[in-house]
């Protein structure tokens, strides 16, 4: 042990030396740069000294890793990726950059990522230019209800210099239209002037539509009878008909007339478009008398009917079950040569289902596919609909299964129908089938559907 004299003298002799050491590197030249010297004056702490914000920051990335690491159910912490899945991963988001831009914008599910997407490349003039892309894009930010995003895109290309073209603004326009945004549709017209982009009845029609399909009628009635003096455009044929549509739809249907009557007094004269249009409101309205008189006005006229207009006179026909007669109007058609489509059919099938005629129902049905016309998901449900109230149960299986198959579905209501039929007269399998394409249908039914379905086949079984 050292007595306490002893250890004065050591701790002296330490002082000492280290003086002399302190003196010796203050007496020496500077051979490089000092962390402190002015060249780091401006800096309160030297390069390599742990900020706060970058010690927080390494706390986070530290929790985030374990998180990442931890496994599902036992709270322990998995082995860091191996560096070959590392570089793995790393390939695969390069080679998804390095993807084209519309099959990048094809697949990005994400709302936030897809608007960034046509951000970033607002001037890329491969998607600028691409109808299909915008319109794909804008349904699926609408599906999400991201109209705050459909928003940005359009606002921000309207500035381009493709917005000073009319039929560039004319998609914006129907775009804001198809996401549900036509004050948004009213106000790019509006603005049209702004972006040096003249307007004419192409512009005006595109607005006056969009407002039609939002049942804006005071607006699109204003468009139709200020835009002419306002914006000095001139109205057509196609104005005319949309505005004769508005009146059907408000159900005014004197002023669609006059406003018929008054095309010929603007230059304009009346076509097919504004002749069915009229005819199927009259009808609707159980005015047959005007609108058989409107059918006649348009033959004298020389204006030969479409196919539409023969559809709407075999539904007004149809509706009043005069089946045969209907069916009369279609060979009509193909005397004329116009071939009748699967509204036409489906009106056909409905009409003998309606009369009791179901034979010839499905005769008609039968006659589709030699005549070259596909029956649709709308003919399937009225087969599988009025079969089941026939209660001929096996063939409207064999139409739903059919139907099914195809990704068609029926209607609640019918499946509903179809399923108690087939249980009742003890056919559980062929009800299975049906509940087996019911069960893979995309996108599903509600849990409250299934479960009407269920209780349907586990009648039988409970006895209930």
């Amino acid at each position: 042990m050292l007595s306490l004299g002893a250890l004065h003298k050591l701790c002296a002799a330490f002082d000492a030396v280290a003086l002399t050491v302190i003196a010796a590197g203050l007496s020496r030249p500077p051979s490089g740069r000092h962390p402190f010297s002015s060249a780091h004056a401006h800096s309160p702490h030297p390069v390599d000294f742990p900020t706060i914000a970058a010690c927080r920051a390494a706390v986070s990335a530290s929790k985030g890793d374990r998180r990442r690491r931890r496994r599902p159910g036992g709270g322990q912490l998995s082995p860091s990726p191996s560096p070959a899945a590392a570089a793995a991963e790393e390939k695969a988001e390069e080679e998804q950059q390095q993807q084209p831009v519309l099959v990048r914008i094809k697949h990005e599910r994400d709302p936030e990522r897809l608007y960034q997407l046509f951000r970033t490349n607002a001037h890329n003039r491969l998607l600028v230019e691409n109808r299909f892309a915008f319109e794909d894009a804008v349904a699926r930010l609408a599906g999400a209800r991201r109209n705050d995003l459909v928003e940005e895109i359009l606002e921000q290309h309207k500035a381009l210099p493709q917005g000073r073209r009319e039929g560039f603004v004319v998609r914006i326009i129907g775009l804001y239209g198809k996401a549900g945004m036509p004050s948004h549709a009213l106000r790019t017209f509006q603005e049209m002037g702004m972006y040096g982009c003249p307007r004419t009845a192409k512009s005006l029609n595109a607005t006056m539509k969009v407002l039609l399909r939002a049942q804006m009628f005071d607006e699109a009635l204003w468009l139709f009878e200020e835009g002419p003096e306002k914006y000095g455009v001139e109205l057509d044929d196609i104005s005319c008909n949309t505005v004769v549509k508005i009146y059907c739809d408000m159900g005014d249907l004197r002023a669609a007339y006059r406003v018929m009557q008054g095309m010929e007094g603007a230059g304009v004269q009346p076509d097919v478009v504004t002749y069915t249009t009229l005819m199927a409101a009259f009808y609707k309205c159980g005015q047959r008398e005007v609108g058989d008189g409107l059918w006649n006005l348009m033959r004298l006229r020389g204006c030969e009917p479409t196919l539409a207009t023969y559809n709407v006179r075999i539904q007004f026909l149809i509706n009043r079950e005069r089946g045969w007669q209907a069916n009369e109007l279609v060979r009509k058609m193909y005397a004329v040569g116009i071939k009748p489509d699967e509204i036409t059919y489906n009106l056909i099938i409905k009409g003998f289902f309606m009369m009791g005629e179901h034979e010839m129902a499905k005769t008609v049905f039968g006659a589709m596919h030699g005549r070259g016309c596909k029956p649709n998901s709308k003919v399937y449900q009225t087969m599988v609909h009025y079969l089941c109230e026939r209660r001929d149960f096996d063939l409207a299986f064999r139409f739903c299964k059919d139907s099914m198959e195809k990704n068609w579905f029926p209607s609640v209501n019918t499946i509903n129908q179809l399923l108690k039929g087939l249980m009742a007269i003890s056919k559980d399998r062929n009800a299975r089938e049906i509940m087996k394409l019911v069960t893979g249908r995309k996108p599903p039914y509600s849990d409250g559907e299934m479960k009407v379905f269920k209780d349907i086949l586990s009648h039988r079984k409970t006895g209930r």
